[in-house]
């Protein structure tokens, strides 16, 4: 009796959602708003976008200055379309704070780069500066074509943390592309830490970082940690004090994101 009870429990139930089903209409999952907001793509890939702030387009550094002076402005060489690191000048970062964004960067190893690991064409980009130096989030670059090092130290690494998926490096000599989608983090009441940071990366074109958690800012020596709260920070990028050839920089452009819910 009570097999017969559940089986007609059962059968009235799967009878209700058919029913369901078929007064259900495809409208009623359509959505209509918010209408996303139209953004011209650029004329080829690694162009900007209409919606992107263009960081450095080859003629000036109008929107960097220096990371131990940001009243003095960015004196890196700018020549032929490109900027080149000065290492007797230091690092540089932008004028203007980001949170959440998406980063396009091409950087290129001199052709005729010398010495061996880190001390190969070292440089970084600091996805968000939290100080003078080198503080702050770092997407390494370094030469990676055939030059053994540590691996969380590799390009394509989120330096010291987050070892690359892959290692799709190019000759030195060849332009490097980064693609970026940084997710800033979120701290609460008293400078509690609610969301840490996180890091998408493509280079050249492969992806070497997925939604990757970062622990806090970069650390040299020691365990990465989140000590202190923090909004938008600049963007930086780092003259290494190696005595490597300096490499250079192109097409630097940017897209502002909605904070993380």
């Amino acid at each position: 009796m009570k097999t017969r009870l559940l089986f007609t429990a059962l059968l009235a139930s799967g009878l209700g959602a058919a029913h369901a089903q078929q007064t259900a209409k495809p409208e009623d999952t359509e959505v209509y708003e918010p209408v996303p907001t139209v953004v011209m793509p650029g004329r080829a890939p690694g162009d900007a976008p209409s919606d992107a702030l263009v960081l450095f387009d080859g003629k000036n550094l109008d929107q960097w200055v220096l990371t131990s002076d940001h009243k003095a402005p960015a004196s890196w060489t700018v020549a032929g379309g490109i900027m080149t690191v000065k290492k007797d000048v230091g690092n540089i970062e932008t004028k203007r704070s980001f949170g959440s964004y998406q980063l396009h960067l091409e950087w290129r190893i001199p052709a005729n780069i010398s010495g061996t690991g880190q001390a190969r064409g070292n440089s970084g980009v600091f996805l968000a500066s939290t100080g003078s130096g080198d503080l702050g989030y770092e997407l390494q670059i370094v030469d990676a074509y055939q030059n053994k090092t540590y691996v969380n130290g590799m390009a394509g690494s989120l330096y010291k943390q987050a070892i690359p998926l892959a290692n799709p490096a190019r000759k030195p000599g060849e332009w490097q592309t980064y693609d970026v989608v940084w997710t800033a983090p979120v701290f609460g009441a008293g400078g509690a830490l609610v969301s840490p940071a996180y890091a998408t990366v493509f280079f050249n074109g492969v992806l070497v970082q997925n939604h990757t958690a970062l622990t806090g800012p970069t650390q040299y020596i020691g365990k990465a940690s989140y000590q202190a709260a923090h909004g938008p920070l600049p963007i930086k990028l780092q003259a290494h004090g190696d005595k490597s050839e300096p490499l250079s920089y192109r097409n630097i452009w940017i897209r502002e994101l909605p904070a993380a819910r």
